[in-house]
């Protein structure tokens, strides 16, 4: 018997099933779904789009490259947002780059026609099919006509066009829950009733395509995956390193042993899993190859998510990490991160600086109020100001069973000093495993060629960083 994969990318506010731990926010985790390695890793170092123009290495190989070789049919509807195309070549694409994102993004119409026409197509190989909603995504800073989320987009009112199997759903505000990172206010409730409605929108989307799945009749053969690109759009989520920002929903169906279904895992799983279970399912090997240098072997460190469908070897995964370093060309706050059932320690490298605001949340009504209250001296009913906010310390250590608001920084704890430094050597470890040219920052400078090719080190800045001459 043939077996397929099928892989929904979209947005969500609910964590479902496995938690997941975003290697970094929004492009860069499309980059890990379909690549398996860190953006610093794989030199997209931020949005690949408009002006920011970040492209993964030439050499790299990501999963759509991977398949076609190993003769899987690809194919691509919605979002793709990664570059360049000799290293993301799908068969099959209707995307941003040759469609409205509007239209095959969020119109699950045309969604659902799509599907359905790559499954019309006379092709018996197995398939991947990659299906990206854009919902429920900011739309505030490109198409304010349609409201903050585009939740107005296809309603069948006046100028908003219609979406013909869309029933649009609509939430109060005084409905809502608001989650403890957003100000209880009324223009935040407002952002979230909104933002309800686009996740109906979706979920309605998700059913339409199974059923064309079901119709093509590969329900029973396909492993469906569903997941997220980033975490939410809001204050301490997407572009952060706290739990609303890398938290995302995971679901892995498996039509092998349906005993499975709705159970639920501690386990700490990583957008860099992605790539080997969709090769574990289709049991092709990674290729070997190299990036940069011939002895700097790459190696996954991502692993197979398949294992967890049977008996849940949760012991065997309690250690995930994290790399940011732009998100729009402007926000340089380089971070690292390592993630643990109990503890999570972040790295902001660049610690000094204002961390960036992006162009969506900027317009937000939920961030415009935060905004208008600070400078009228308002209470902002937010558990944070927008200096902490803006400014960080060096290292974050939060006891995540403990503080789930990571509120209590222990970093700077001498009490905490013995899992500072060992949280940190796995971070270390992690960042040499997968060449991380930011491995020395911000305290020293990375010499790995000429008199330091044979032994790389991380030389010493004398800024008072603290880090001494290291043999990496």
């Amino acid at each position: 018997m043939k077996f397929y994969c099928f892989v929904y990318v979209l947005l969500l506010l609910i964590v479902i099933s496995t938690r997941t731990l975003s290697v970094a926010p929004l492009i860069h985790k499309n980059v890990l779904l379909i690549v398996g390695l860190p953006q610093h890793q794989n030199g997209m170092y931020g949005l690949h789009q408009d002006v920011h123009h970040f492209n993964s290495f030439d050499k790299v190989r990501s999963l759509p490259l991977i398949l076609s070789q190993a003769g899987v049919r690809t194919g691509i509807i919605g979002k793709k947002h990664v570059g360049p195309e000799a290293v993301y070549p799908f068969e099959f694409a209707y995307t941003e780059e040759n469609n409205s994102i509007l239209q095959v993004g969020r119109n699950i119409t045309r969604i659902k026609h799509l599907v359905r026409e790559f499954f019309l197509a006379d092709d018996t190989r197995p398939f991947f099919l990659y299906v990206a909603f854009h919902d429920p995504h900011r739309c505030g800073h490109t198409h304010p006509e349609y409201g903050s989320f585009c939740e107005k987009f296809g309603n069948g009112e006046p100028g908003m066009g219609l979406i013909e199997d869309w029933k649009p759903v609509l939430y109060s505000p005084n409905d809502v829950i608001v989650p403890y990172f957003v100000p209880d206010t009324p223009a935040a409730r407002q952002d979230i009733a909104a933002q309800y409605t686009t996740i109906s929108r979706l979920d309605q989307g998700v059913g339409l395509v199974l059923h064309e799945l079901q119709t093509a009749g590969h329900l029973n053969d396909t492993l469906i995956i569903y997941t997220s690109d980033n975490g939410i759009p809001f204050p301490s989520g997407r572009t952060n390193f706290y739990d609303p920002g890398v938290a995302e929903p995971l679901i892995v169906a498996s039509p092998i042993d349906r005993s499975q279904w709705g159970h639920s895992t501690s386990a700490l799983a990583s957008t860099t899993d992605i790539l080997p279970t969709v090769l574990d399912w289709f049991q092709i090997p990674f290729p070997t190859y190299y990036i940069h240098k011939k002895n700097d072997t790459v190696h996954l460190t991502g692993r197979s998510l398949l294992p967890l469908l049977g008996s849940f070897p949760e012991e065997d995964r309690w250690s995930i990490y994290a790399s940011h370093n732009l998100h729009e060309v402007t926000m340089y706050y380089p971070m690292r991160a390592v993630r643990l059932l109990q503890y999570k320690l972040i790295h902001n490298l660049n610690y000094l600086m204002p961390f960036g605001i992006d162009q969506d949340f900027y317009v937000s009504p939920t961030f415009q109020d935060i905004l208008n209250r600070t400078k009228s001296g308002k209470e902002t009913h937010w558990y944070k100001t927008l200096q902490n906010y803006y400014y960080r310390k060096q290292w974050e250590l939060y006891d995540i069973q403990k503080d789930p608001t990571e509120l209590n920084n222990l970093a700077y704890k001498p009490e905490f000093m013995g899992v500072r430094k060992k949280l940190a050597g796995f971070l270390h470890d992690w960042q040499k495993a997968t060449f991380d040219p930011w491995i020395c920052a911000p305290g020293g400078v990375l010499e790995n060629a000429g008199a330091f090719k044979e032994h790389p080190a991380c030389l010493p800045l004398e800024n008072n960083l603290g880090i001494e001459k290291t043999e990496l």
